[in-house]
């Protein structure tokens, strides 16, 4: 078997095309995963910077804001980093994480506008994106395994060898199983040496590793079978790789982009700017409502506070952070329709990953990536759950008129506490 594999892979390169094809393959994909590992390294080092940027920036608070003991200063003023560092695997698919923000400060304010200045979109629906892995396999892969099998009999007819190769062969079908098996051997190689090799150098799971060299498998399997089928019609070399070639752009391109567009007309969302802009507005609506009347409302849902020294007078900082809380409350059920709404479209995604090879491909490489719109949406409840701690740090001293010294500021919410706590 070793030894007709081996005259199988000879007569293979001897073929002008085959070895650029092969070569090409193994190229882009290292180039790939090359590239998708120092954008990894770029966000990395973006999160080890921000880390000692955030110790500076309190300080400088610090040094002022403590001399007064205010802290509605401290807590206005002093903002708090979040990051949602990358997986291990993040370099094969991007995802999110090539859109979204991966790092946002924020302060104890009304926290909506913070978050939702960014859009969140199905990284596997839309059209091809950033170079990296994913992309590599999803769209530039079956265009290689194209070229290797479009002429695979067509070929030897044309050229007046295959009723030789009929004759001549002990086991006709041992014979095109390994033709067959040696091109997408090849091809699945080039493209998951080196993700392995990437893979280990950033210390990825080894079941991670092999659900993604799975899944290549999976994906040249159907685009193999595609090719076998079409060849089966007896038609020419060249009809053959025409009708690849349309199969392919329909596959990966045109369907794709019909399934986002319906998607999104089936589950309309409101964008994030919008959310934004609502909750900015009715939170400068509360300079113009009575003090009375907004920290009422604010009671409401805070009736621990109700107790404390009524608001007089002018502006006082309980008044105010009782009305940019407002604000992200009178905001709720829109974020919530958003969130659903996103959740929706990514439900529906999922289900068109076993319709549409090229979305499935791309999901499962986000899903495991961890790089999904399902990833951001939790860096996001992580970031809401970290300034719900935030508020209830601060607010003791502020409705209770409790000085805000220089060691307080030591004792404020951290996020790293919370980021190892997922």
């Amino acid at each position: 078997m070793t030894g007709l594999l081996g005259h199988e892979l000879r007569l293979l390169l001897r073929q002008r095309i085959a070895v650029p094809t092969l070569v090409l393959v193994l190229f882009l994909s290292a180039a790939a995963v090359w590239a998708g590992m120092a954008e990894v390294a770029r966000q990395h080092d973006i999160i080890a910077r921000i880390k000692p940027q955030q110790v500076e920036d309190v300080n400088a608070v610090r040094s002022w804001a403590s001399k007064d003991g205010d802290a509605g200063n401290a807590a206005y003023y002093t903002f708090h980093a979040t990051w949602d560092a990358p997986s291990p695997l993040a370099f094969a698919a991007l995802g999110q994480r090539d859109v979204a923000p991966f790092v946002l400060r924020v302060r104890a304010l009304a926290l909506e506008s913070q978050i939702n200045e960014g859009e969140n979109y199905n990284a596997e629906m839309a059209l091809p994106g950033r170079f990296d892995w994913a992309f590599v396999l999803t769209y530039l892969a079956p265009l290689f395994l194209i070229v290797l099998l479009h002429d695979l009999k067509s070929g030897e007819r044309e050229a007046g060898r295959l009723d030789f190769l009929r004759v001549s062969a002990i086991n006709e079908r041992g014979l095109w199983a390994r033709r067959i098996g040696l091109r997408v051997g090849l091809i699945a190689g080039g493209l998951i040496l080196p993700l392995i090799v990437g893979g280990v150098l950033s210390g990825a799971a080894a079941a991670d590793l092999l659900l993604l060299s799975a899944m290549v498998l999976l994906y040249l399997l159907f685009w193999t079978g595609l090719c076998l089928l079409l060849s089966r019609r007896g038609m020419g070399s060249v009809a053959n790789a025409a009708s690849l070639a349309g199969s392919w752009l329909t596959l990966t391109l045109i369907l794709p982009a019909l399934a986002l567009l319906a998607v999104n007309g089936a589950f309309p969302v409101r964008q994030g700017v919008e959310l934004t802009l609502a909750q900015r507005e009715a939170v400068h609506s509360g300079w113009d409502k009575p003090k009375a009347q907004t920290m009422e409302a604010f009671f409401r849902h805070h009736p621990e506070w109700r107790g404390t020294k009524p608001v007089e007078g002018g502006f006082h900082w309980k008044w105010y952070f009782a009305f940019q809380h407002l604000g992200d409350l009178s905001v709720a059920d829109q974020v919530r329709a958003y969130r659903h709404g996103l959740e929706a479209r990514d439900l529906w995604t999922e289900r068109l990953a076993f319709v549409l090879p090229a979305i499935g491909t791309q999901y499962l490489a986000h899903r495991i990536a961890r790089t999904d719109l399902t990833a951001q949406l939790a860096y996001q409840d992580r970031i809401r759950a970290f300034h719900k701690r935030l508020r209830s740090f601060y607010y003791p001293y502020i409705f209770n008129d409790v000085p805000f010294g220089e060691d307080d500021f030591g004792r404020a919410p951290l996020w790293l506490e919370d980021a190892e706590g997922r």
